[in-house]
C-alpha cells in the first residue's frame, strides 16, 4: 500500500530544534553553515536526498563553503557521515552521553569534592547569569570544573575569563580553551597574577607599538615582526633601552630588515649580554678592535709594498753589477 503525503500539510508542519542547540552550539557557527545545519535538519525530516551541488543553489551559497560547512559540522558533532550521506545527531541523546559518561582522568571524591566547593559554585553561578542568561548549556558546567582543575584559576580568574570571552563576541568552547591555554601557560593562576599579565601585555603592545613608528612601519607590524619583539622581550628579558641601540643601529644599514635587528639582539643574548652598559662597552671594544685591525692591516700592506719594491731594485739592480765585474 502506497501511502502519500499531503503536500498541504507541509504549511502547517514544525521542524524541531533541540534548545540545547542555542545553549550548546548556536555560537560556534559562521552564519552560512547555520543555513546549511537548519536545511539537513529540514531535509531529513522528509528523508530527503539532495546534492550538495543542489544544496548550494538552494541556499545561494558557493559550493565550497557548502563543502567546508558539511566538514565543519562533521568535525563539531552536529552530523555523522554515513556511506550513503549523513545523519543528523541527536543533541540531547549526545548532551546527555557526554554528561554522564565517566571521567577517566578524575576520580569521583574529586568531583564530590568541587561541587562541595561553595565558592566555584558561586563562581559558576555567576557565569551562568552573567554571560548565559541563566540558561548556561549542561556541558559547560563540566568544562568549567575541568578547567578550574586543569589550570588551577581561582575564582576570579575564572570569571575574568569569561568576562574577556562575553566582552570579545567570542564566547564559544574553543575560543574559551584557548584563552585559558594563554593565560595557564603565563603561569595565571590568581587575581594578582592575572593582573600582572595584563600589565605585561599592555606594555608589550605600547613597546611594539613604539618599534613600528621608530622604523617607520606606519601599517603596523606583521605577526612575525611581532613575536621577534615577544621574544627579545620574553625570553631575552631586553627593554626598550636596549632594543634602541640595536635599532639605531639599522641607520647603517640599507633597507634593514627585523631579520637583521634580530641577528644583532640575538648576537648579544648569546654572549650574555644583560644591560645597555654592558652592550655600550662591548660595541665599544669591538669598534676599538675593528680600528686596530684596520690599523694593523694597513701596515702589514705597506711592509709588503715595500719589501716588494726593495726585491725588486736588487733585480734591477743584479746584472748591470755582475756585467762591469765581468
Amino acid at each position: 500500500m502506497k501511502l502519500e503525503q499531503n503536500e498541504k500539510s507541509l504549511l502547517f508542519s514544525q521542524t524541531a530544534i533541540p534548545d540545547i542547540f542555542f545553549s550548546e552550539h548556536l555560537s560556534e557557527l559562521p552564519g552560512d553553515y547555520l543555513k546549511i545545519y537548519l536545511y539537513m535538519i529540514f531535509l531529513s525530516k522528509y528523508g530527503k536526498d539532495i546534492k550538495l551541488n543542489d544544496l548550494s543553489k538552494k541556499l545561494n551559497i558557493p559550493l565550497k563553503s557548502i563543502q567546508n560547512g558539511i566538514k565543519f559540522l562533521e568535525e563539531h558533532h552536529l552530523i555523522t557521515r554515513k556511506t550513503t550521506g549523513y545523519v543528523m545527531v541527536d543533541l540531547q541523546e549526545a548532551t546527555l552521553h557526554h554528561l554522564y559518561t565517566p571521567n577517566l582522568t578524575m576520580s569521583k571524591e574529586k568531583v564530590e569534592q568541587t561541587a562541595k566547593n561553595k565558592s566555584k559554585a558561586r563562581a559558576i553561578e555567576h557565569i551562568n547569569n552573567m554571560y548565559f542568561q541563566g540558561i548556561m548549556g549542561p556541558s559547560w558546567y563540566n568544562d568549567i570544573d575541568l578547567w578550574f582543575r586543569k589550570y588551577g584559576f581561582d575564582e576570579q580568574v575564572m570569571i575574568a575569563l569569561f568576562d574577556y570571552c562575553y566582552k570579545r563576541s567570542a564566547l564559544h568552547r574553543n575560543y574559551v580553551q584557548t584563552v585559558a591555554e594563554a593565560w595557564s601557560s603565563n603561569k595565571v593562576k590568581t587575581w594578582n597574577d592575572l593582573d600582572k599579565y595584563y600589565q605585561e601585555q599592555e606594555s608589550l603592545m605600547k613597546t611594539k607599538k613604539l618599534i613600528a613608528k621608530k622604523l617607520g612601519k606606519y601599517n603596523g607590524l606583521t605577526q612575525y615582526e611581532e613575536a621577534y619583539i615577544e621574544n627579545w622581550i620574553s625570553n631575552f628579558g631586553y627593554d626598550m633601552n636596549i632594543i634602541e641601540i640595536a635599532l639605531k643601529r639599522t641607520t647603517l644599514k640599507q633597507n634593514p630588515t627585523f631579520e637583521y635587528i634580530n641577528h644583532i639582539i640575538t648576537d648579544w643574548h648569546d654572549r650574555n649580554l644583560k644591560t645597555p652598559s654592558e652592550i655600550e662597552a662591548f660595541l665599544h671594544q669591538r669598534k676599538k678592535q675593528e680600528k686596530n685591525t684596520k690599523v694593523l692591516k694597513a701596515k702589514v700592506n705597506k711592509a709588503n709594498y715595500e719589501q716588494r719594491n726593495y726585491e725588486n731594485l736588487d733585480f734591477l739592480y743584479a746584472n748591470p753589477i755582475q756585467q762591469k765585474e765581468d
